[in-house]
């Protein structure tokens, strides 16, 4: 099956080639999950409204761009939202509504094996830099190629060039907190409870922007775009964070998941889905997963000019930033790399030139000698898992001063959408944040890529040059430089695996 194929099944869409079966989903019969969506949290909702009242319609922001974003003696976010997650866990008892959704995300359905899910985090850990990778810039900022939901997140405003890079990390927070052991997505852990504040807080979403609809009609289109965060919107949501990093994200880097890795990652996802109110199905075995997330490439990805504003704000939010320091050039050969030229370029990302594209082919190799030693070696494995964990915490959560969150999120409604500020605009570029060779200048993701590059390069030349020297020395019958030569290439070969090691250990605690 490939590209050329004569077959009228076989697909290719935005790269990604396929046989279309009886399990894919045409886009007719996506239509009815645009007017449903998770009515128990909707409903929990409007009691926790009675015990203390959302935003005025009448509020407006400032300035799209504008949140809130804790000082630096305030490590907490600040008390100026309501805790919906603090309210609707005292008053779970007094309030058959709120009891219906705390005993919902409470209750372990059966199918749910926790062995498979510890493994399912594990997976993430094991694939950590590639996984992230592929969060950003395939998961969320292609992503952006999805129309429909982009009407709902241009109103929100928490993409605007200014609050982006905070918004993501935020987002990241509970990417890792779903992912931090076991205990953590457990009824009670950190994971678990981030993921039903994230619920609460599209349902708040989806409140708000109905609400304004009521009051103007013209301000979003329901008949079109679908009732907001919709059960569609939710399934298309999960779908980037598991399917789309199994089968697209990870490969396209170079690395191929076993087929137990992939049933446990879902098995995981599946379980999150749950906890947020999402039709997850699915997510039950990998053939129907794939072939959800195929179904989706089809129907639901075409980009709309605000998917281009809302993308590019992305990368302009991340330039120069810390704990990458990527310079806008890398950031765009990424989004090439991850989801293709033609919806990078429907997505109006700047094409890349060679040398930056070149940098990211180095990342999938570093990615590729790391993972793949990694997975082979039990014991290298699991301090992998334990080391990349730590770090990512520590840079993308923990340390502030590295460009980290700094603050534990509790997915309150900052970003409120409001009858004033209707779409997103497009940021400019932040003066003194311009990188052009963020390989050289800066330690970060460029400059591991640059490295590895020079390292597979001079190997590959070594190795090259030796191959012409056996020959020579084969004909020659010079047996003892060829002795020397091969013992050469044990040195070489030894050196690769130890910088391999030292260069894993470097990005995790420095990138």
């Amino acid at each position: 099956m490939g590209i050329f194929s004569r077959d009228p099944s076989v697909r290719t869409v935005y790269g990604h080639t396929f046989k279309w079966t009886s399990e894919h989903t045409p886009a007719e019969d996506f239509r009815p999950l645009l007017h449903t969506y998770d009515k128990v949290a909707a409903e929990a909702l409007g009691s926790l409204d009675e015990i203390v009242p959302p935003v005025s319609l009448n509020f407006a922001r400032k300035d799209i761009q504008e949140t809130f974003e804790p000082k630096e003696a305030e490590p907490q976010e600040k008390k100026r939202h309501r805790d919906l997650f603090k309210l609707l866990k005292e008053h779970s008892n007094r309030d058959p509504r709120l009891q219906k959704l705390w005993t919902e995300v409470n209750k372990v359905p059966d199918w749910v094996d926790w062995a498979q899910i510890e493994r399912g985090q594990n997976v993430f850990w094991r694939y950590g830099g590639p996984a992230i990778t592929t969060l950003m810039f395939l998961s969320l900022l292609g992503g952006m190629g999805a129309s429909r939901p982009v009407e709902t997140l241009t109103r929100t405003g928490g993409f605007g060039a200014s609050v982006v890079n905070r918004r993501l990390l935020e987002t990241t927070q509970h990417t890792l907190g779903v992912h931090d052991g076991l205990a953590a997505i457990q009824p009670g852990g950190p994971g678990w409870e981030s993921s039903v504040r994230v619920r609460l807080l599209h349902a708040a979403v989806r409140q708000r922007i109905v609400a304004l609809t009521r009051a103007d009609p013209s301000y979003y289109d329901v008949a079109a775009y679908g009732v907001p965060v919709n059960d569609l919107d939710c399934i298309g949501t999960m779908n980037t964070f598991s399917a789309t990093v199994l089968w697209l994200g990870l490969p396209r880097q170079g690395i191929r998941p076993r087929p137990q890795e992939i049933a446990d990652y879902l098995a995981l996802w599946r379980w999150v889905s749950h906890l947020m109110g999402t039709p997850h199905d699915w997510l039950a075995t990998p053939a129907a997963a794939k072939a959800m997330m195929e179904s989706l490439l089809v129907s639901e990805i075409a980009p709309s000019p605000k998917s281009g504003v809302l993308a590019n704000n992305i990368i302009t939010g991340f330039e120069g930033l810390g704990p990458t320091y990527a310079s806008r050039g890398f950031m765009c050969a990424e989004t090439y790399w991850l989801n293709g030229r033609q919806l990078a370029r429907e997505l109006n990302i700047a094409p890349p030139s060679f040398y930056q594209t070149a940098l990211v082919a180095g990342q999938c190799l570093f990615f590729m000698i790391s993972g793949y030693l990694c997975r082979s070696i039990p014991a290298l494995d699991a301090r992998n898992i334990k080391l990349v964990r730590y770090g990512l915490f520590e840079l993308l959560v923990h340390n502030r001063s590295k460009g980290g969150l700094g603050y534990k999120s509790k997915f309150a409604f900052k970003w409120i959408p409001d009858l004033v500020n209707i779409e997103t605009p497009q940021g400019e570029p932040f003066p003194g944040r311009t990188k052009t060779l963020g390989g050289l200048r800066h330690r970060g993701v460029e400059r591991t890529a640059l490295l590895t590059l020079f390292f597979v390069g001079a190997l590959l030349g070594f190795i090259a040059w030796l191959g012409v020297r056996i020959v020579a020395a084969a004909a020659g019958a010079d047996m003892q430089w060829l002795g020397s030569s091969l013992e050469q290439l044990r040195f070489y070969g030894g050196g690769c695996a130890m910088l391999g090691h030292a260069s894993r250990i470097y990005a995790t605690l420095y990138l």
